[in-house]
């Protein structure tokens, strides 16, 4: 693809299986740095990774030749894997099935990168259904009932 240029940053967001609290601090430390790896591998540049207990939210430039679905497919797949493999205890841990993800304009990239980083403190607040429900909302999205379990 010679002369195409691309700058799409997108926010995207997942949780654990029934949202369960699996990701401690110690977790999430080598999770997200690992996750940003992924992202790197797969050509796109991770801007940042972080979320709490039950979900994940990664801030990246996609790339043009690589699918926003087969991106998230390949981060959630090898980040279960290579969690399985660093913590056997937890075999039965896993990703929820679907993920939630927004374009994000240069002008606003600052202030998606301190909302990320700031999920430990947002979360004392705000439960993820709620985070999630107002994120689509806010990006013209009506959240469906079967999944706001």
């Amino acid at each position: 693809m010679s002369h195409t240029y691309t700058n799409v940053a997108i926010h995207a967001l997942f949780a654990t299986k029934v949202r369960q609290p699996w990701l401690t601090n110690e977790i999430r430390t080598g999770l997200f740095a690992y996750m940003a790896g992924i992202v790197k591998r797969l050509g796109a540049k991770p801007l940042i990774v972080g979320g709490y207990s039950d979900h994940v939210h990664l801030l990246f430039v996609l790339p043009a030749r690589l699918p926003l679905a087969d991106l998230m497919e390949k981060i959630k797949a090898n980040s279960s894997k290579w969690l399985h493999e660093q913590r056997p205890s937890l075999r039965n841990f896993a990703w929820q099935t679907g993920y939630a993800a927004f374009s994000v304009s240069q002008s606003n990239l600052g202030k998606v990168r301190s909302y990320i980083a700031m999920q430990e403190e947002h979360h004392r607040k705000m439960t993820y259904r709620d985070e999630v429900t107002a994120l689509l909302r806010k990006h013209g999205i009506e959240p469906d009932p079967r999944f706001e379990r």
